[in-house]
């Protein structure tokens, strides 16, 4: 099911343009919906998959928390890690309009320059490599976690829980 995909979009324009290696793998986005089952489409473990949450602090700009596809979000741990007294999830609606992607397609890597502080659950530092959106449903990249790191100036904090 999985395949590597020639097709450039914003993402994999990024990467390139950075000298930054990284992998795509694709799967069917109709058959793959949840998180756990992208990582199962893409022949990865779902704690080695991440997903990327659109979150609303109390006060200051966006945020964008990436988990494994296996964890729920603390949004608790996300508010001391933002030094903020609360964050909540942005509504599905309000999300993809913030951040012009679909659901399945939201990317840290697509949103650079564009207001979002990123937040990546520490798991993340555990893996040689990690996979994640790369800005389209039914396309992930996979990239060591701390060309990530570096390319988003995501801060790294124990932000998920299984």
């Amino acid at each position: 099911m999985t395949k590597k995909k020639s097709n450039k979009n914003l993402v994999t324009r990024l990467l390139d343009g950075k000298k930054i290696h990284y992998e795509i793998r694709t799967y069917d986005p109709e058959v793959f919906v949840s998180a756990p089952e992208v990582a199962e489409g893409i022949g990865m473990s779902p704690s080695q998959v991440f997903k990327t949450l659109v979150t609303l602090p109390d006060k200051g700009k966006p945020m964008l928390a990436v988990l494994p596809a296996d964890a729920e979000l603390d949004l608790k741990a996300l508010a001391r890690a933002a030094g903020v007294k609360k964050a909540h999830m942005a509504p599905l609606a309000r999300a993809e309009k913030m951040t012009g992607l679909k659901k399945g397609g939201i990317s840290s890597l697509a949103l650079l320059n564009r207001g979002f502080h990123v937040f990546l659950d520490e798991s993340a530092q555990s893996f040689d490599v990690i996979a994640m959106s790369a800005g389209v449903r039914g396309m992930q990249v996979i990239l060591a976690p701390a060309d990530f790191i570096k390319l988003t100036n995501a801060r790294v904090a124990p932000i998920a829980r299984k």
